[in-house]
């Protein structure tokens, strides 16, 4: 029976899950600025907790963005970190799709039109669109994952008349001129790790796992790492 780890750390919140058929344990925590100091010792909770050791997993699956640009480095260092150590290949899983899944698996209303926005900083919104699960279990995306301000996420939302069903998922929604353009809405929706790990159970099914040498976060801008690096020329 596949046995997978899934780890996400693209947001505020911290998570952990160990997915093995219909078993599937799971540690969230909400640790902002704190993923460091929590990210491992969460793992070898849970992997005590179920009685495995790194060497019997099959792979491992990780959120691979977009969310917190601090928050994937860590995830991903921590995931290259037991990959290199143990051989084992990784499950690269989108943030979004995984904050869909979590919601349509929840619920049961895997029809729903869902939007995801979660906050990017310097006024945008990393988003999008859903129109519920694919018979494979995947939450079936409508656009192109992308990096928008607020106000055109919105007059999208209105261009294609989606107001009167749309669920708006997501710290994006915060922002003020997103707020009215859903039927219903929660900012404080974090992705989760066990939704991470049935994604990449999927993932895994479909011949998608991968060395982790291979895989590229997905960052959407390198505006912040641009500032980052004019700074340091500047001094």
């Amino acid at each position: 029976m596949t046995r997978i780890l899934a780890i996400d750390t693209s947001t505020d919140a911290c998570s952990v899950a160990y997915l093995s058929g219909e078993e599937c344990v799971e540690r969230f925590e909400l640790a902002a600025q704190s993923h460091t100091r929590r990210l491992l010792p969460m793992v070898d909770s849970l992997l005590a907790e179920v009685g495995v050791v790194l060497s019997q997993l099959d792979a491992i699956a990780f959120s691979r963005g977009p969310g917190s640009f601090t928050g994937l480095r860590i995830g991903f260092g921590t995931v290259q970190g037991l990959a290199f150590a143990t051989e084992l290949p990784v499950l690269p899983v989108s943030t979004l799709m995984a904050i869909a899944e979590n919601h349509y698996t929840a619920t049961g209303s895997i029809e729903t039109p869902l939007l995801i926005a979660l906050d990017a900083r310097m006024q945008e919104v990393y988003w999008c669109l859903y129109s519920g699960l694919t018979a494979t279990g995947l939450p079936a995306a409508q656009v192109e994952e992308a990096v928008s301000p607020p106000e055109q996420v919105s007059e999208y939302v209105q261009q294609h008349d989606l107001g009167k069903q749309l669920v708006g998922l997501g710290s994006g929604w915060e922002y003020t001129a997103l707020a009215q353009s859903a039927v219903k809405m929660d900012s404080q929706v974090y992705p989760r790790a066990a939704s991470v790990a049935r994604l990449g159970y999927i993932g895994w099914q479909q011949g998608q796992a991968q060395a982790v040498e291979y895989v590229q976060l997905t960052y959407l801008r390198d505006e912040v790492s641009w500032q980052k690096r004019e700074r340091i020329r500047q001094r």
